[in-house]
């Protein structure tokens, strides 16, 4: 926030009508039963619903949420990505309804490079609709053209099925497999790494 110095005088001044300010915020992108957009306060719930699921975050290092006031910190620490230019994320709303359930993420973002990592997550009352698919589609339209950059990573359990078979419809490709990268709930977990190349998206098929 912005602030001003009134007048040093001791007349009194007419206050000008204030101009209201734009608020920076991500662009709402367009999929045909979906909108990916601005993460807003109203949707903490819907949040909740998503990543309080522990089938949703299985393979997600930091688990499932146990509080709803975890949703609150995360959508602040979500602003304040934006904010520092690392990290957008998206709020997946249905268009019919505009609840968000899921989101979709660009992180590690790094604009010299020209390279950032891909991350997206679904309430499981949706799964199985190619809504993940959908999504991405227009995520990473936006990511290959209005942000120019060249190359997406993903980092995925070798046992989340259907995350890698969405990832392999949109082009990307196996690249390397980690064992024992991460530990999540005492477990340890391998990672095979996507990726995938503007100059190979969108996929010839």
């Amino acid at each position: 926030m912005a602030l001003g110095l009134m007048p040093r005088t001791s007349l009194p001044q007419e206050t000008p009508t204030p101009t209201p300010v734009a608020v920076p915020r991500l662009p709402t992108l367009v999929a045909p039963r979906l909108c990916l957009r601005w993460l807003e306060p109203r949707d903490l719930d819907d949040l909740c619903a998503v990543f309080s699921d522990p089938e949703v975050t299985r393979y997600r290092i930091h688990g499932s949420w146990p509080r709803r006031d975890e949703a609150e910190i995360y959508l602040e620490s979500v602003q304040r990505g934006f904010e520092r230019g690392d990290l957008l994320q998206w709020g997946i709303a249905l268009r019919a309804s505009d609840r968000v359930i899921g989101t979709a993420t660009l992180s590690g973002l790094d604009h010299d490079q020209g390279r950032a990592e891909l991350g997206f997550a679904l309430a499981r009352p949706h799964w199985g609709r190619r809504y993940a698919q959908e999504a991405l589609t227009v995520l990473l339209e936006h990511a290959f053209g209005s942000l120019g950059l060249r190359r997406l990573e993903a980092d995925v359990d070798p046992r989340n099925r259907g995350s890698l078979r969405t990832l392999e419809s949109l082009g990307f490709r196996r690249e390397g497999y980690l064992r024992q990268r991460w530990k999540v709930a005492g477990e340890l977990q391998d990672s095979v790494i996507m990726g995938l190349l503007a100059g190979e998206w969108p996929p010839a098929h």
